[in-house]
């Protein structure tokens, strides 16, 4: 795999992290006129790992030294909170990469900054400038998701580790549609990602929330089996749904009753979550739409 990084409008975007040695960075060449931002990558040549590394902390540098926040409540060097912050940029990035893109728990995030660091609120104030510096150099935007508790314990009471582990960190990029899927989106996973949006459109249509039986009945109308363990495109069936409940996009649910236990999918946080919860309703309406004039003629 290689290292992709893609300037657009004076923001950098990471498609693939430090992926092998040697790789090759390639740019979108033209970088906003009017962006304050240096044109540090001014055209595609070969870097090593450790290269890209020190050109995206030269590039993080660079900005915070223009920052004017007063931080001397918390006791510490300008020096000391920028080393922070983009130690947490880097987690995020390279956690991200390394999981498929499963939420990054907020608890991760605050160890990275209290294990050295004790002070109130410093992790908070950290992981915020953390955010904002995503956003203006990479181009992603690193959007907070609350941990939803399925609709069958909703009445009981949360733990301190459940309340603990409600929020959670994804990135999304900020690219234009257009651009994201001409540049940055890899065909060698888009089926993943299809697969994923067909199964969670299942489960909205049935409400929400339905029984592991019945979305099994349903992904079998499209080919795919529980048994599959070497799909030709998504290889282990079974695994690429787990997938699905790890980055948060449904989660599972055992329910007990008079007649033993059932499984549930019911829609996690990051099913809900505005956009993607748009694009559900937007896709599914659609369908039926389709279905109707179908049926008409």
């Amino acid at each position: 795999m290689r290292v992709w990084t893609y300037a657009y409008e004076g923001k950098l975007l990471t498609k693939r992290v430090c992926a092998s040695l040697g790789g090759r960075m390639k740019h979108l060449l033209k970088v906003n006129s009017v962006s304050p931002r240096p044109s540090i990558f001014t055209r595609s040549q070969p870097f090593s790992v450790a290269s890209v590394c020190q050109c995206q902390q030269t590039f993080i540098s660079f900005l915070m030294a223009s920052s004017s926040q007063d931080f001397s409540q918390f006791g510490i060097s300008k020096e000391e909170k920028d080393k922070l912050v983009e130690e947490l940029i880097r987690y995020m990035l390279f956690k991200t990469h390394g999981s498929s893109g499963c939420p990054v728990k907020r608890d991760e995030l605050t160890r990275l900054v209290t294990k050295n660091y004790q002070k109130h609120n410093f992790s908070t104030y950290v992981i915020n400038e953390a955010r904002e510096k995503l956003s203006s150099i990479f181009g992603y935007e690193m959007r907070e998701l609350h941990r939803s508790i399925p609709s069958s314990k909703t009445q009981a009471r949360l733990s301190q580790q459940s309340v603990a582990d409600a929020k959670s960190y994804i990135l999304i990029s900020q690219l234009p549609s257009d651009v994201y899927e001409k540049y940055v989106v890899d065909a060698d996973t888009a089926h993943l990602s299809g697969f994923t949006f067909a199964v969670i459109s299942i489960v909205y249509l049935a409400g929400g929330k339905m029984p592991e039986e019945n979305l099994w009945s349903q992904i079998k109308k499209m080919g795919l089996s529980d048994d599959d363990k070497s799909h030709p495109v998504l290889g282990n069936i079974k695994q690429a749904l787990e997938l699905i409940v790890q980055q948060r996009y449904l989660q599972k649910d055992k329910v007990n009753g008079p007649e033993g236990s059932t499984v549930y999918y019911e829609l996690a946080e990051r099913a809900l979550d505005g956009p993607i919860s748009e694009r559900i309703k937007e896709y599914t309406s659609q369908i039926v739409k389709d279905n109707i004039s179908m049926a008409a003629s």
